[in-house]
């Protein structure tokens, strides 16, 4: 048989089952003396992938040390495993003789319509007005019976096929109907960021550009006109986004301006959905996808331009394998297709501003709001102080408890957010001190309301237990909350606020499918007065009648043995604290911390990051941290501390003849942070140099030889987490 060609699915033996795989390289050499198997069954004549999508693929493979087949996984879309196309089916029935392109049909007075009944006749004609045909369905709908189908078939006057029924996910969805406002006149700021990245689109040549504006500057605007001008040249646009949260008002909004030769790409999306998507953008039905990290690998034909919006935010980075970073491997897709890439963000990522400094990317800034709207005003809140008054149980401060009051008597919105779900952070007895810990992971249960009482639950393996009412230790009737989590927030603000409408948003409220798009459309539409929430609140969402924001805990993550502690912080609260102010009222923040005094708080109030990256760089510079130099993350699992000790220190000891030259130095190995994660224990090691591709060759080359270890390795390159 004929080879397939690169990117088709065949069906292969593997040990007792036949699997479905994907032709990657026709030329390839096998190692270790493994056997070649035939092909069972070739199951596309023409490559399902595109081949340069393949290429990516084996790039990601190679470069983010994962297997190919992980890989390719991510590309696939759902339901392409099997022979089974994976399309809905449905039955269309039309009229026979009738032509789709000008809908003519037979007039209903031919011999051939003699005798039939009156709703038959009734049948025909509807079917006439519609010469390409209505599926059975909707016929039924309208009284059209499988009976009178069947009778008008046998009378060859009908006839009835079977097609794709193709899911179209903005038909429930709930922003389907936003239209962008074409005629909106451009800031100056914005008008001179569009012409600077213009330029570069029409050099129709690979160009990256770092779009740096303030939140609420008005880069969606520039990302829908810059979209517009590259399709009008014949190519094809990507917006990824970083959060499902975001993908509907986002895709709304380029729906409304583009039609339905938009797409989208996301995992909130059913199968089917996802599937029929994915196969409007290979058969090349649409000019614009929008989609989340995965969407990257979106088998779009001529892509010209590609947009990463929030381009810091950790959701980018996928952390299973393939532990890939959606914006890296943006870039790497648009230099391989001559594309245009743009990095938006109010506070860049410290990698890529850093490119823009060096000159690698190009900077362009938006330093005002759309309509000079001043950004928001911010309010530190020292809660030593507020512990030393009000003792160590004060949730809300009392100048956000007077901010909050004030809004809700003149009607406006208030965003509340705290990066920390359930109720209470830990349980504990007062009289032997015993807490309740996960018995599969190193740390404590989290607290969550329930039914019937109180649920602690571990936020990594889902093992949860029900909290008893004395202590499973010393049977003391003494069990005590500490810490608190969004639930306990929102307990609090409506104990003191009544009367208010409020809603939370965390990854406990919005498990139910749409749960999230309901909530964040009833406040949209004024339906809540305040909403609660973690950083899903934070990011990209524009709620004019938000006038007030306030942060609980702002310093709830500089306390992590994270070198990007300090990064992430200034973000959240630079991002948060935009949200207010963004309609005609004037916005404000109210920012509660332990530690007011700490430079990425300080520096977020202020929305000052040229002033942050200076001093964050100094940091990262005298720690030689990224993105000064590159990192490789390696952890190693076992049954036993003692026993993934070992395996690691084997590692690392045949690693260190590579160190000689100098172009990497090895950390540890030592126990990782997160000590026991799932039942299995973890020790950690880095590698940390400048000369990436020398490090991550010479940790596969050692790890190669150990196939016993490497099932127990996880190795991460760049990662954007050490825990």
């Amino acid at each position: 048989m004929d080879l397939p060609p690169v990117g088709a699915r065949v069906r292969v033996p593997v040990g007792s089952r036949t699997l479905t795989g994907c032709v990657v390289q026709h030329d390839a050499t096998l190692e270790n003396g493994t056997g070649a198997k035939d092909i069972v069954e070739a199951l596309d004549r023409e490559p399902l992938l595109p081949e340069e999508i393949v290429a990516l693929c084996r790039w990601v493979a190679e470069y983010y040390v994962a297997g190919i087949g992980d890989a390719l996984a991510v590309a696939m879309p759902p339901g392409t495993r099997g022979r089974a196309s994976g399309f809905k089916k449905q039955r269309v029935a039309m009229v026979v003789g009738s032509d789709p392109g000008d809908g003519a049909t037979q007039g209903l007075e031919s011999p051939h319509h003699r005798g039939l009944t009156p709703r038959q006749r009734e049948a025909l004609q509807i079917l006439a007005a519609a010469p390409a045909g209505l599926p059975t369905s909707e016929l039924r709908d309208r009284g059209v019976t499988t009976d009178i189908l069947n009778r008008l078939v046998r009378r060859g006057l009908v006839s009835i096929r079977d097609a794709n029924d193709e899911r179209d996910p903005f038909e429930r969805a709930a922003l389907a109907d936003v239209v962008p406002d074409a005629a909106r006149e451009l800031t100056a700021e914005q008008r001179h960021a569009l012409a600077e990245i213009c330029d570069l689109a029409d050099e129709r040549d690979f160009r990256v550009a770092l779009l740096h504006g303030v939140t609420g500057s008005g880069k969606t605007e520039i990302y829908l006109r810059l979209a517009d001008r590259v399709c009008r040249a014949g190519r094809q646009v990507l917006l990824m986004v970083p959060e499902i949260a975001l993908t509907p008002s986002v895709a709304a909004l380029f729906r409304g301006t583009f039609g339905t030769r938009v797409a989208i790409q996301h995992s909130a999306l059913s199968d089917g959905e996802r599937h029929d998507q994915w196969h409007r953008i290979r058969r090349g039905d649409v000019d614009v996808v929008v989609g989340t990290r995965s969407a990257v690998f979106a088998p779009l034909e001529r892509p010209g331009l590609v947009i990463v919006d929030e381009e810091h935010d950790a959701s980018y980075k996928q952390e299973e394998t393939p532990r890939y970073h959606g914006r890296d491997v943006a870039i790497l897709r648009a230099s391989r297709a001559g594309a245009l890439v743009v990095l938006g963000s109010a506070t860049p990522s410290m990698e890529s501003y850093q490119h823009a400094v060096a000159g690698k990317y190009r900077h362009v800034t938006l330093e005002r709001r759309v309509l000079d709207r001043p950004l928001a005003a911010v309010r530190l809140v020292n809660m030593r102080t507020e512990y030393a008054e009000g003792g160590p149980d004060v949730v809300v401060s009392r100048d956000l408890v007077s901010a909050i009051d004030d809004r809700l008597r003149r009607r406006e919105q208030v965003l509340v957010l705290l990066n920390r779900r359930g109720y209470s952070t830990a349980v504990f007895c007062r009289q032997c001190g015993d807490t309740f810990e996960c018995p599969n992971c190193s740390v404590s249960l989290t607290v969550h309301s329930a039914r019937n009482g109180w649920r602690a639950r571990c936020h990594y393996c889902n093992y949860s237990v029900m909290v008893p009412k004395a202590c499973r230790k010393c049977a003391a009737p003494y069990l005590e909350h500490s810490g608190f989590g969004t639930e306990r927030v929102e307990e609090e603000l409506r104990r003191r606020f009544p009367d208010a409408r409020i809603g939370r948003i965390d990854r406990d409220s919005v498990r139910r499918k749409g749960a999230l798009t309901q909530l964040l459309s009833k406040f949209a539409a004024a339906e809540l007065d305040m909403l609660v929430g973690t950083q899903m609140i934070a990011k990209g969402h524009d709620f004019p009648r938000v006038t007030l924001v306030g942060v609980i805990s702002a310093d709830v993550g500089l306390g992590l043995a994270d070198f990007r502690a300090s990064e992430r912080t200034f973000q959240l609260l630079t991002q948060v604290a935009g949200r207010a102010g963004r309609g005609e009222q004037a916005g404000e923040a109210v920012v509660q911390t332990l530690y007011p005094e700490h430079y990425s708080i300080q520096l977020a109030c202020r929305q000052d990051y040229p002033a942050f990256f200076e001093k964050e760089i100094a940091y990262r510079r005298g720690m030689r941290y990224p993105p000064l130099v590159a990192l490789i993350n390696g952890i190693v699992r076992g049954p036993s501390f003692e026993e993934a000790m070992q395996d690691a220190r084997e590692i690392v000891g045949r690693l260190e003849p590579a160190t000689a030259g100098g172009a990497f130095t090895i950390l540890g190995p030592a126990p990782a942070p997160l000590g026991r994660l799932r039942g299995e224990h973890r020790v950690q090691f880095f590698l940390k140099g400048s000369r990436r591709a020398e490090m991550r060759n010479a940790l596969m080359e050692v790890v190669n030889g150990m196939p016993e270890i490497r099932r127990r390795l996880t190795i991460d390159v760049d990662p954007l987490s050490v825990l």
